[in-house]
């Protein structure tokens, strides 16, 4: 049995190329991609958080055409996977939804290109970690060039950042490919 475990696609705080905190916008693909990697790995729910309520609305927008509008009638396999995402405003709103039914606080535990700081786990003692009773976890991604420091202060664990076997210079996946990846090692 493992733990009860979710994704969130974080947009606020994030960090800027210029490492200024700032709010990124909502994308069609990421949403897609992540919904898809959650439901493949058995996920509890995709959370988007994000802060503005415009955005919010065309997540909700996005979600709806593939799960009661036409898209959904013409590509029902991603009915299924949308219907996992959760929108809310904030890691809160996410952390509330994930433990509504648990006693147990959820831990935040984060992911990033480069370390923040503190000892990262590795993929192998988390997998272990998630297949043990505990509370529930909440896996938070980052948009834009990454989660601000102030995410990474919340966090219970750090995940070890992804990294190519040899170095090329370039390290900057696509929010939905670092999950998936991290997904595949965590529960694949």
């Amino acid at each position: 049995m493992r733990r009860k475990t979710a994704v969130a696609l974080v947009h606020h705080p994030v960090l800027g190329r210029d490492g200024k905190i700032l709010t990124t916008t909502i994308t069609n693909l990421d949403l897609h991609d992540m919904a898809r990697s959650t439901s493949t790995y058995g996920l509890d729910a995709l959370y988007v958080v994000h802060p503005f309520s415009s955005q919010r609305l065309l997540a909700e927008r996005i979600i709806g055409h593939w799960i009661d509008g036409s898209g959904g009638k013409r590509i029902p396999d991603r009915a299924t996977a949308l219907r996992c995402v959760r929108v809310v405003e904030d890691i809160d709103g996410a952390l509330a939804d994930l433990s509504n039914e648990e006693e147990k606080r959820p831990e935040i535990w984060t992911t990033a290109a480069v370390a923040p700081g503190s000892e990262p786990v590795s993929f192998a003692a988390a997998r272990e970690s998630l297949a043990q009773d505990g509370p529930p976890v909440l896996l938070v991604f980052g948009t834009g060039w990454g989660l601000a420091p102030e995410v990474h202060e919340r966090a219970a664990q750090y995940l070890a950042p992804i990294h190519a076997r040899e170095d090329s210079g370039f390290n900057h996946l696509s929010v939905r490919a670092a999950c998936a990846i991290a997904l595949d090692r965590l529960f694949g």
